[in-house]
């Protein structure tokens, strides 16, 4: 869990850019995005498929 504790003479939009930096190195947002909606097994054996190609194709060359 990240969390930013303001400091006494601290502006809202310092501790917002310190916000933004922890949970960019944490690495939230695509794990976010990752469990936004449900996927079904056949969804997830597809993009499984789609990112092995693509791993492949990026290593053939």
């Amino acid at each position: 869990m990240t969390q930013v504790i303001i400091g006494e003479n601290e502006g809202i939009e310092s501790a917002l850019r310190r916000f933004k930096r922890q949970v960019s190195k944490a690495g939230i947002f695509p794990d976010m995005r990752k469990h936004r909606h449900f996927e079904t097994p056949h969804e997830k054996r597809k993009r499984k498929l789609v990112a092995r190609q693509k791993q492949r194709k990026r290593y053939s060359r």
